[in-house]
Order: structure tokens, then sequence, then C-alpha cells
């Protein structure tokens, strides 16, 4: 099969100086990461959202990755290490050729530089820059693949060949082009391309911005009071919903071939008992807050008793060995809290009162210890009694317990009661 060429477009971009932030960031492409400054318009989009990030670039017009796989820029600002993410963008047409093509000009390529990425930063995260085609086709290689003769068509085969570079390198996509095709559909009048109906405007370069905010923070750049020096309000809160809502709205499409974290739960609920089941996703550690000011938990799958009615909002964080974390709400909504007692059988002497999460007995005698039993005689709470305690905070379920006292003088006094609501 006859190869197609690209076309060679030099464009230049200054070097610019960044502070020491939170979030490393380096970019590696070509001038369409670039032009407009890409690099530094994400760093003022997050800043601007309270994120601090430090970036770095090498942007040469044109280049491929298998050029950016022995320039000695690229190499040297990869092998400085402490990046928490590596962009790579390719060539803008080279990943639309016949698969065949892509398969070995530019995936072994992009190959190499994530494995150089991996070796000087372990804990970094790659990302490949899925670009967008041209505004009506690749008109110079229509000939020799039409399939790339159109919009549509030279876009789908970006989409294809820049998941399955994230597949094979356990990477995640940045689906820039993806809210591009969105962008163009919902607001026509609203053009993103320059003249050469290639390289972005700067609402082109905005959304890309965007689009990386929410895919690097994963959460949404809706009122972001950073909108670029020529965007117009109304044309950048668009541009705003419609990047973040590419990536958010189906987030692990993208990100399910990376090593970020997805946290997410389902709940069983039996009146104020809350059986959690955690459907996290490339996480190792988990850190529970059950919206009552109760302990966190770091177990798998907690449950969880309320002791009073109310909603709570928990969240669950879940995190990697490399300390990237996630985090995922859900909203517990609790009305059948136990909050009586009624009383079984007693021995001479006792008399056990619950209310409030709070189990309180009354007895002339001196106690030593309480053992508290379930229904299915497992000890649901076991303790010595100081002098004058007569009350102990459990979170009880409904249903019947035996309790049972063991005095300081030898005897035994039991209680059966049941908690009701």
């Amino acid at each position: 099969m006859k190869h197609l060429t690209y076309t060679l477009v030099l464009l230049s971009l200054g070097a610019f100086a960044s502070l020491a932030q939170q979030t490393k960031v380096l970019f590696i492409g070509n001038s369409y990461t670039g032009v407009n400054d890409l690099p530094n318009m994400f760093k003022n989009l997050a800043l601007s959202m309270g994120d601090s990030v430090t970036i770095d670039s090498n942007t040469p017009g044109g280049f491929t990755f298998n050029q950016h796989s022995t320039n000695a820029t690229t190499l040297q600002k990869i092998q400085q290490g402490n990046w928490d993410f590596v962009i790579l963008q390719g060539q803008s047409q080279e990943p639309a050729f016949p698969p065949s093509q892509v398969s070995t000009q530019t995936y072994p390529y992009a190959k190499k530089l994530d494995s150089l990425i991996q070796v000087y930063n372990p804990c970094a995260e790659t990302v490949f820059y899925m670009t967008w085609g041209r505004k009506n086709g690749d008109a110079s290689n229509c000939a020799s693949y039409p399939v790339i003769c159109t919009y549509e068509g030279m876009q789908q085969r970006l989409r294809e060949s820049y998941l399955e570079m994230s597949l094979n390198n356990q990477a995640t996509c940045a689906p820039v082009g993806v809210a591009w095709r969105t962008f163009r559909n919902i607001y026509p009048t609203t053009d993103l391309y320059q003249t050469d109906e290639s390289h972005p405007l700067e609402e082109g370069t905005y959304l890309a911005a965007c689009v990386f905010y929410a895919t690097i923070f994963r959460k949404s750049c809706q009122g972001a009071p950073y909108m670029g020096t020529g965007i117009t309000n109304s044309d950048g809160f668009n541009i705003q919903t419609v990047a973040c809502a590419t990536v958010l709205d189906s987030l692990e499409n993208w990100q399910q071939y990376g090593s970020l974290p997805a946290a997410r739960f389902t709940f069983a609920q039996t009146a104020n008992q809350v059986n959690f089941t955690n459907q996290s996703l490339r996480a190792t550690q988990y850190s529970w807050n059950f919206g009552d000011g109760s302990a966190l938990s770091t177990q798998n799958n907690p449950q969880h008793i309320y002791t009073s009615n109310g909603q709570y909002i928990v969240t669950l964080t879940a995190l990697t060995a490399c300390g990237d974390s996630n985090k995922f709400t859900d909203t517990i909504t609790v009305s059948a809290v136990p909050n009586g007692i009624d009383e079984l059988e007693n021995d001479p002497g006792i008399q056990i009162l619950y209310q409030q999460g709070l189990l309180k007995w009354t007895t002339t005698q001196n106690l030593k210890d309480i053992t508290l039993y379930d229904a299915q005689g497992k000890i649901v709470y076991q303790n010595a009694i100081s002098q004058g305690i007569q009350e102990a905070r459990l979170s009880l379920t409904t249903g019947i317990y035996w309790a049972r006292f063991n005095t300081k003088s030898g005897q035994i006094i039991k209680s059966r009661f049941a908690i009701v609501q």
C-alpha cells in the first residue's frame, strides 16, 4: 500500500518559565500544542480554579513520535523526572492514516516514549492527546485513503488510533478530538480553526485546555474565570461545558487503560444499618467518611450503623500506591434509627434502657463487667464496668439481645430485651 505523507508546518513557540507547584505536567507535541501556548493556557485555567501546576513542553512544528523519540530536548525533559503527567501528542495527520501504516509508523515510537517516561517517572501518568480532524478532511491524502477525505472520517481514525495507543501503553486518553466534534455540532457558528483549516484558533486551544483540566484533575472547570484573552464569556462558558462534559460524563472511557484510580461504591440499607460494597478501580487503599462524625474506616467493604435519623453524605477516597486519589460521594437517608427497648426477661434488680445510641442499665449491684449478645449468640459488646458507670455508647439494630453482667461479688445478672424503633 502506498504510504501517505504528512504536511510539515513549522510554528515556533518561545520558552516560558514556570514556578515549582503541586501538579507537574510535561507536554510533548508539535504546533497543535505550541500554537496559542496550550501549556500556559492550561496552567492559567488551573490556577483560576485554585489548582497549582508546574508545566514544561517541547513542541517543534510538525514533529512525530518517531522524531521525539530521538530528540535530545524531549529526552532530556522526560529524564528530568518527577512529572505527574506527561502529555504525548502525535503529528496531526499521521494517526489518521491506514491502521497498517499507523502500526509501523506511529505505535512503536509511542511505546518507546511511554517506556522512557515510566523509567524516569515511575508514578507518572502518560496521557495521549487525541487531536481533531482537519476542518474538511485531509485533502492531501484523500486520493490515497478516501476514509479521511471528510472531517468525520478523519476524526474517527484519530479516535481509534489514540484509544489504541492508550490501550497498548496502559495510559489515559485526553479526548480533545471528541470534544471538538461535539462543539462543532452544537455551536457551528463558533469557529475553532485558523484559516489553514488545521491549527486551532484561541477558542480551539481553550477547548483543549479545558479537556486537559478535566482529564488531569477529574473535575469540571465550568465557571472558571480564566477564558484566555480573546474569547467571549458566552463562547468560553460553552467551551467549558462541552469540554468537561465530554471527559467527565464518560470518564472511564478515557482512563480505563491507565493507572488513575476511580472511586465508586454501592450500598444496601436496612433501617439504620448500611452495608457498603466497594467497586473502585485501580486502587489499593481506601478511606471512608460516613458523614456522621464517626471515625474514618479503611476497610474495603465496611458496615456502618447510624445512631440518629437524617441525611448523611458518604465519601469514599480511593488511593494508589503512588498517592493518586479519587473521591466518590453518595447520600444516605436514615429514618428508622432504633430508639427504644422492650424488656422481655430480667433478673431481679436490673433495668435496661436504650435511646439515641446509648444503652443504660440501673442496678443496686456492684458490677464488674458486661457482655452483650445478639440473637445469633454473637458478642456485639464486651467491656469492664468502672465504678459508677451505667451506660455504653452502642449502635444497635432492631432485634433481640441478651446482656450478662458479672458482679464483683461473683454473681451473674442476666437481661433479655428487644431493641425497637
